[in-house]
């Protein structure tokens, strides 16, 4: 026999402990928003698959948002950013940061097309320097608490 009676207990206790670390939840897994709201044709896109969005869908980071042309989109993000795309949007969370006891704070997006309400939370109040938009042709270092911008579609 592999297991005489006295080591048993432990040697499951010792497999069980691996099982569920290893099935542990990674920091990249961890939702950083939910999307609120959604009208029309919308979709999460993340790790290459588009699902249409429904409300309380969680987001990572990674995660693109996407509308259809009477499409518009709402998400809440961990520090209380909002952002509200209209239709014809895109933009895609590259970096996502919210550990203020750490001081680990940042926000990098990237709207490629379409309208975006930024309304900013908790990391923009404690760092501003910690947030940035991309667009095609600049970048928005948020200072404020809200913006509005729209990216034209190439050749348009």
């Amino acid at each position: 026999m592999l297991f005489n009676k006295k080591t048993s207990p432990r040697a499951l206790a010792g497999l069980l402990l691996v099982a569920c670390l290893s099935h542990a939840e990674e920091p990249s897994d961890k939702p950083i928003g939910y999307v609120m709201k959604v009208s029309g044709e919308a979709f999460v896109v993340t790790d290459g698959v588009a699902r249409p969005a429904s409300v309380g869908m969680p987001l990572q980071v990674g995660s693109s948002l996407r509308t259809g042309p009477a499409g518009t989109l709402g998400v809440t993000f961990e520090d209380s950013t909002l952002m509200s795309f209209g239709p014809n949007s895109e933009l895609k969370v590259d970096e996502y940061l919210y550990e203020p006891a750490k001081g680990d704070l940042k926000l990098n997006a990237n709207i490629s097309r379409g309208t975006l309400n930024y309304i900013s939370g908790v990391i923009a109040k404690l760092k501003p320097e910690a947030v940035e938009v991309h667009t095609p042709t600049g970048t928005i270092g948020v200072r404020g608490t809200h913006f509005l911008v729209k990216v034209e579609e190439a050749g348009r």
